[in-house]
């Protein structure tokens, strides 16, 4: 393991920032090791993956062989590890990197307010940035919700994502709901009596009871649209992402400003100055 001191060095003193990536061999964790490998100020040092142990990444950064998991990484030197996994793997990843003192960005899914207790108790001698949506667009698109919530009576949640997410509703909508319903718990009752369809036909009920609606389909990437009403008008805040290289300038954003916020850190707002 590096020592908190070691890992931590390198950034304090200008040299090139050392990122590994956890999940690279799924789609993110591809998209991720290409753009740390052509980031000015970054070098990819390490890739993890226990699906593809032993293979290179297509002629990103040459040398780099996929190894098994965080122990490897962390050997690698690296001074901040992004986690494209899945959640029960983050659930083992980012206690290693919390121990060996190395920053953590984390595009995972699923992470509950639980596991942000733990982590905000693991990590102490470096930071963890939990990121729901790394779509700068998506980001603003939150924020723009949570703004307009206290003005309107009603409001609705629609994520649309391709048909290979395994989660629903999506972290990014469920973000956005908690958020709106933060800034204001005035909202109309809801007037439907029957839902004419087993399991419900109106989405389900997130925080405030704002609906939240989650479609999966063939052709998409990641999309959502917020949808408020009050007397006589209605308010769409919608983002859509057609690439997945929208989300890298959000991920090489908190790879290179993470050591400024100290802790665990939820959401690209801070970093943003929202």
């Amino acid at each position: 393991m590096v020592a908190p001191t070691a890992s931590l060095a390198g950034m304090e003193s200008g040299a090139p920032i050392r990122v590994g990536v956890l999940g690279a061999a799924g789609r993110m964790g591809r998209t991720a090791c290409r753009a740390v490998d052509g980031a000015e100020g970054l070098i990819l040092v390490a890739a993890a993956d226990p699906a593809a142990v032993g293979e290179d990444l297509d002629g990103v950064a040459d040398g780099i062989v996929v190894a098994a998991g965080p122990a490897e990484v962390v050997e690698a030197g690296a001074e901040v590890v992004v986690d494209f996994t899945v959640v029960d793997a983050s659930r083992a990843n980012l206690p290693i990197l919390a121990e060996a003192g190395v920053h953590a960005v984390v595009g995972t899914s699923g992470l509950d307010g639980d596991d942000l207790a733990r982590l905000r108790s693991s990590f102490t001698s470096s930071n963890c940035v939990v990121v729901p949506n790394f779509a700068i667009g998506a980001v603003l698109m939150m924020r723009f919700a949570e703004i307009a919530a206290p003005w309107f009576d009603t409001a609705e949640v629609l994520e649309f994502h391709h048909d290979g997410k395994v989660d629903a509703p999506s972290g990014t909508a469920l973000a956005t709901a908690d958020r709106m319903a933060a800034a204001s718990a005035d909202w109309a009752a809801d007037g439907t009596m029957t839902e004419n369809l087993s399991g419900g036909g109106r989405g389900a009920k997130g925080p405030s009871d704002i609906r939240i609606h989650a479609v999966r389909m063939r052709g998409m990437v990641a999309h959502q649209e917020v949808v408020l009403g009050t007397t006589g008008q209605t308010l769409t805040i919608r983002h859509d992402t057609v690439d997945r290289d929208s989300f890298m300038p959000g991920v090489l954003l908190a790879v290179r400003r993470i050591a400024e916020v100290p802790g665990v850190t939820v959401g690209l707002d801070a970093l943003l100055g929202l």
